[in-house]
């Protein structure tokens, strides 16, 4: 296992060929993780008046499920480096339709919580971070653009998603509705078939000399020294396969990131969960009250992949977490701006920018994580990082809820939204201008410090040494 994982992290990043195809997969997968939990939330009036519950106990659905596709993060690391993207993503997907299928036959609330929140949601989060994993080997130099058309998936999902759910409503009642999302879930073990490793690849395009080599040296009888440390090392290898690397989180720049993901978490998600109720509350037709989500899909889906385009331009990528910082101040400031927005024209105009500035926000978030921790400590980084962010997404959209239920007034939860994603761009723009000025992305082909470029003209086997200082010094 230590042998083929060296393997894997010696191989360049072929930046095409088959990694369209994971590309698409992570396309799908990044749509159904992210717009599932929103587009579900057409059905909360027929809950509410099924259940006889009010606004935050019918949010809790789409929290625990965002909270499961976060909180999961690290068992997802675990799993990853145990067995591999796509056994993992197979069991998710089976994970996330049986989920859903369970919630067709839910008696009350309770049940709906563990099967639609907890089932669906952890069978989301083993098939988002392998995904986004496999996106990250298969892509460098053009990542941010790979990224931005990943991150598509979640507006072209939300403005589908949304209409079909409300659709479904209407014609198979809710439970009729999420034993066909169900079905539906059951694509993401086709998604999670085509992730092919890399590693495949590299016995494949090995050269029959270096396979000489190779096998000739595995013949050869070891000395007594060389063989305790290969041990040792084989030792420590599978030991990194099976546990998380804390020592990503001694990086100041991840830590500041952490602090400023965990804020917009608590805003970020509150509008879209809570807007078709508001909608239908103030008059708005049925129909019409789903499409207003459709509106901020459809903007999104232009939205994030110019958003990946212009993060490649070799002026934007060394400052990309300023480049973040702008949009999420961009998106509080529409949640602010359109608190008093009541008519169906004003909240019309709401989704256009909200759209716009979600998805900069969303084609950015995790560029910003890689550039940071570099590709290697993406997997662990991001395991921890989600976690970290599942208590913020289970606090966010169920106190907006209670905010609603105890002031019947949803102007509220536009400006806490808001204020929340403004503190967290200036918050993250003024604690990297302060504390990491200097501080370039390990793995950024654009890195302007002239001792790296000076580093950079070193052989092979001189860059191993590098990214073990990397580390120290983070």
């Amino acid at each position: 296992m230590g042998s083929s994982t060296a393997e894997t992290e010696s191989i360049k990043p072929p930046d095409g060929g088959w990694g369209w195809v994971v590309l698409s997969g992570c396309f799908v997968i990044t749509g159904f993780s992210y717009a599932f939990p929103k587009a579900i939330s057409v059905y909360f009036k027929e809950l509410m008046h099924d259940f006889d519950c009010g606004y935050s106990d019918t949010a809790w659905i789409s929290s625990i499920m965002l909270a499961m596709l976060y909180g999961s993060g690290p068992v997802s690391s675990i799993m990853v480096n145990r067995f591999g993207c796509r056994p993992v993503m197979l069991v998710g997907g089976l994970l996330a339709s049986a989920g859903m299928i369970g919630a067709s036959f839910t008696t009350n609330i309770i049940q709906l919580y563990v099967t639609a929140g907890v089932i669906t949601g952890l069978g989301l989060a083993l098939n988002f971070q392998p995904s986004l994993i496999m996106l990250g080997s298969y892509f460098d130099k053009r990542r941010p653009l790979a990224n931005g058309l990943a991150a598509a998936g979640s507006p072209v999902f939300l403005s589908a998603l949304s209409p079909l759910g409300q659709v479904l409503l209407d014609r198979f009642g809710w439970r009729g509705g999420f034993l066909i999302m169900g079905g539906l879930l059951l694509n993401c073990c086709t998604c999670g078939a085509v992730m092919r490793p890399l590693e495949g690849r590299a016995r494949k395009t090995t050269g029959n000399g270096e396979a000489n080599a190779q096998e000739l040296k595995q013949m050869l009888p070891l000395k007594v020294g060389e063989e305790n440390n290969n041990s040792v090392k084989t030792h420590k290898e599978k030991h990194k396969k099976k546990l998380l690397d804390f020592s990503v989180l001694r990086d100041k720049a991840l830590a500041i990131y952490i602090i400023a993901k965990f804020i917009v978490v608590l805003g970020l998600f509150v509008p879209t969960i809570l807007l078709v109720n508001y909608a239908k509350d103030q008059g708005v037709p049925d129909r019409s009250a789903a499409f207003l989500l459709s509106i901020i899909g459809f903007i999104d889906i232009f939205a994030r992949p110019t958003c990946g385009v212009i993060a490649g331009f070799k002026w934007v990528r060394p400052r990309m977490p300023y480049f973040f910082s702008l949009a999420l101040v961009f998106n509080g400031l529409t949640d602010v701006c359109s608190a008093r927005s009541t008519d169906y024209w004003g909240l019309v105009i709401f989704c256009v920018f909200f759209g716009i500035s979600y998805g900069m926000v969303g084609a950015l978030q995790f560029e910003v994580l890689m550039g940071i921790v570099g590709t290697k400590g993406f997997s662990s980084a991001l395991g921890l990082v989600l976690l970290i962010e599942a208590v913020a997404v289970l606090i966010g959209p169920p106190s907006a809820g209670r905010l609603v239920d105890a002031y019947k007034n949803y102007e509220l939860i536009f400006y806490m939204a808001g204020g929340e994603l403004i503190a967290a761009g200036l918050f993250l723009a003024v604690a990297f201008c302060c504390c990491i000025r200097r501080h370039k992305t390990k793995d950024s082909p654009d890195a302007e410090d002239p001792n790296i470029q000076n580093e950079n003209n070193h052989a092979s086997h001189d860059e191993d040494q590098m990214h073990q200082m990397s580390l120290k010094d983070g």
